[in-house]
């Protein structure tokens, strides 16, 4: 798909019918938009989140806007590998199969350094390690769904002050809010590819690929950065007024991830965000890929590294069934 083609919106999404999906990070923003044209579409949507009570506002808002929506909330922190672990669990003895799995949920940029439960800096933990192990758990749900797809929510940042820093994983040393957002972005996609590779090499049957919405104004751009502060951050002036001009609604942010959960161009180890204003807001096209993103030893480096931190093992085998 290229910038230049006719603009792609929800009404060009095919039907989804039975789809079974399950969207992390649903209650708002993006999760919210993407959740809502899936549901609409007819696909079987389970939201997931940390806070019911938003959980039960979501699953209200959506049945408001299509009564007919198949649609469900769960509870899951992607900052605690136990309730991962037990969440994947639970979905692997209610469920014959996942069809589309969308790794959306977020933190952005908080001031000072937080930890996940399981002692990882909280945006490396939550926004790529919590995704990694949640994935790993699912493997054999999406191995028996109708040509199952993965979509990782990246940014436009793994390019920028982006890398990898094997060193100190978890900014212990020195902690930077964006580089360690950046990192974490930069991991999302790496882990798209590679996920990918691994999946051809070994049969998997997976269409993993990844995208970023742009400058969407959502609450992310806020929540995150009110952690550890106790009045406003200090740049939010800034945001109030570039936000008119270079940004898109959480609705427009959400089309990229659609086309790529659903569209049936949508390529393997694919990359899509919007086109204008560089790639921060307008129709969607293909994305920009950085340097670091494309390197097979740094996404294997970068595996092996996760499977540690986490305890999940991939099967690194073919399938012995047809």
């Amino acid at each position: 798909m290229s910038a230049t083609s006719a603009a792609w919106t929800i009404r060009d999404m095919p039907p989804q019918k039975g789809r079974r999906v399950l969207i992390t990070g649903a209650t708002g923003g993006l999760g919210y938009e993407t959740a809502l044209a899936l549901a609409q579409a007819g696909a079987d949507v389970l939201l997931t989140g940390r806070n019911p009570a938003k959980g039960q506002q979501a699953l209200a808002r959506i049945r408001a806007y299509c009564p007919a929506a198949t649609i469900c909330y769960a509870d899951l922190d992607l900052a605690d590998l136990g309730t991962v672990t037990a969440f994947a669990d639970r979905l692997g003895n209610e469920q014959e199969g996942l069809d589309l799995l969308v790794n959306n949920a977020g933190v952005m940029t908080p001031p000072v350094r937080h930890e996940t439960r399981d002692g990882f800096e909280l945006q490396f933990g939550t926004n790529y390690l919590g995704h990694f192990a949640l994935t790993g758990r699912l493997l054999p749900l999406l191995r028996r769904g109708r040509t199952p797809r993965i979509v990782n929510l990246s940014s436009g940042a793994h390019r920028l002050l982006a890398d990898i820093h094997f060193d100190d994983l978890q900014w212990r040393t020195s902690y930077k809010p964006w580089r360690a957002y950046a990192q974490s972005k930069l991991a999302m996609i790496l882990f798209a590819f590679e996920l990918q590779r691994r999946s051809n090499a070994f049969g998997w049957g997976l269409l993993s690929n990844a995208a970023h919405p742009g400058y969407a104004v959502t609450d992310l751009q806020t929540s995150g950065p009110r952690l550890g502060r106790s009045r406003p951050h200090p740049m939010a002036w800034l945001t109030r007024l570039m936000q008119p001009l270079m940004s898109q609604s959480a609705a427009e942010g959400a089309l990229p991830t659609l086309f790529a959960a659903t569209a049936p161009e949508a390529r393997p180890s694919g990359y899509y965000g919007p086109q204008d204003m560089f790639e921060l807001k307008g129709p969607v096209g293909d994305a920009r890929v950085g340097d670091k993103a494309r390197d097979p030893a740094l996404a294997a480096r970068l595996w092996t590294i996760s499977e540690k931190l986490t305890g999940v093992t991939w099967p690194n085998h073919q399938p012995s069934f047809v």
